[in-house]
C-alpha cells in the first residue's frame, strides 16, 4: 500500500513518459506563407494552395541534432492521390536557445483543373529518427465544382452556345446575328487512358446547314494531349466563330467530332444555333 501510494504522489520519481510526436498548427492558404483560411473555405479546380505545419515533441540527441522524415500527401473524395508525395527531411542542431523552436512543413497543392467536387484531405506523416516515433495527421478541406457523371463509352456532355467567352450560364435558345461571337462549350467523358494517365483526344468542328450539310471545317483539329500523376475524370473544350454579315438569316449548327486515339474511339454532336 505504501508503495502505491508513493507512486500516485510522487510521479515523477517513477520517470513519467514524455509528449509524443505531433503535428500542430495546420495552415491551408492561398498565399504562400499566409493565414489559415476561414472555416468552411471551398477551393475550385485549378487553385493552387499552401499547407504548412509544425511539429513538436521531437526528439533532440546528445549532441542536440534534430532527425525528421516526413511525407505530405492529398487525397480526393474518392481516396485517389492528387499528386506525387511531397516527401523531405529536416536535420538542424537546436541550441539552448531554440528551446520554443517548432519544425516547419510545406507543401505546394496544385488542384486539377477539373478536380471533382467534394471532401479532400492532406495526409501528413512524420518520422523521428531520434526519437524512434511517428505522427500523422488528416487535414480535411473542401472543393467545389461541376459533376460531369462517368460514361463507359466515348460520350459528349454539356454541349451548349454561350454568348461570351467568360459567361457561365449557356443561352436557352442561341440567337445570334451578324457581327456576334458565337461561343460553345463541352465536355468529354469516356476517353481511355494509356500509360501515366495518357490522353489523346481530339476534337473536329464545322458549320452545318439545317439539312446537315457542312458549310465550313475548321482547318486544323483541336488536340488535347498528354499525361498527368491524378486520372483525369473528364475533358472540357471550347471553340468560337464570328458570324458573318454574309451568313444568311435561319437555323444552323456547330458539329463537333472527336476522336479518342487511345481508346480508337470516334462521336460527333451538333448544337443549334439561330441567325437572325
Amino acid at each position: 500500500m505504501r508503495s502505491l501510494l508513493v507512486a500516485v504522489l510522487f510521479p515523477a520519481f517513477l520517470g513519467a513518459a514524455p509528449d509524443a510526436l505531433q503535428i500542430v498548427r495546420p495552415v491551408i492558404s492561398r498565399t504562400d506563407d499566409g493565414v489559415n483560411e476561414p472555416k468552411g473555405s471551398e477551393h475550385t479546380g485549378g487553385d493552387v494552395l499552401y499547407f504548412s505545419c509544425r511539429v513538436a515533441n521531437y526528439g533532440k540527441s546528445a549532441d542536440q541534432q534534430v532527425k525528421l522524415a516526413y511525407a505530405v500527401e492529398v487525397f480526393d473524395p474518392h481516396g485517389v492521390p492528387l499528386m506525387e508525395p511531397v516527401k523531405s527531411e529536416i536535420a538542424e542542431e537546436v541550441s539552448a536557445e531554440d528551446k520554443e523552436w517548432l519544425p516547419r512543413i510545406a507543401a505546394e497543392i496544385a488542384l486539377p483543373g477539373a478536380a471533382p467536387p467534394g471532401a479532400y484531405k492532406i495526409v501528413v506523416k512524420v518520422d523521428d529518427a531520434v526519437a524512434h516515433t511517428t505522427a500523422s495527421l488528416d487535414v480535411p478541406f473542401q472543393v467545389r465544382g461541376r459533376v460531369v457523371p462517368p460514361t463507359g463509352k466515348l460520350t459528349v456532355q454539356n454541349l451548349h452556345c454561350y454568348s461570351g467567352e467568360e459567361d457561365t450560364k449557356p443561352l436557352d435558345n442561341p440567337v445570334y446575328k451578324a457581327g456576334d461571337s458565337l461561343w460553345v462549350r463541352f465536355d468529354v467523358t469516356g476517353f481511355k487512358t494509356g500509360e501515366k494517365n495518357q490522353v489523346d483526344v481530339s476534337y473536329v468542328f464545322s458549320v452545318l446547314a439545317a439539312d446537315g450539310t457542312v458549310m465550313w471545317t475548321a482547318p486544323e483539329p483541336v488536340v488535347d494531349q498528354g499525361d498527368s500523376f491524378y486520372p483525369k475524370p473528364f475533358l472540357s473544350g471550347a471553340f468560337s466563330i464570328n458570324v458573318q454579315s454574309s451568313v444568311k438569316p435561319g437555323e444552323y449548327a456547330i458539329g463537333v467530332k472527336v476522336t479518342d486515339a487511345v481508346g480508337k474511339q470516334t462521336i460527333s454532336a451538333k448544337q443549334p444555333f439561330t441567325v437572325q
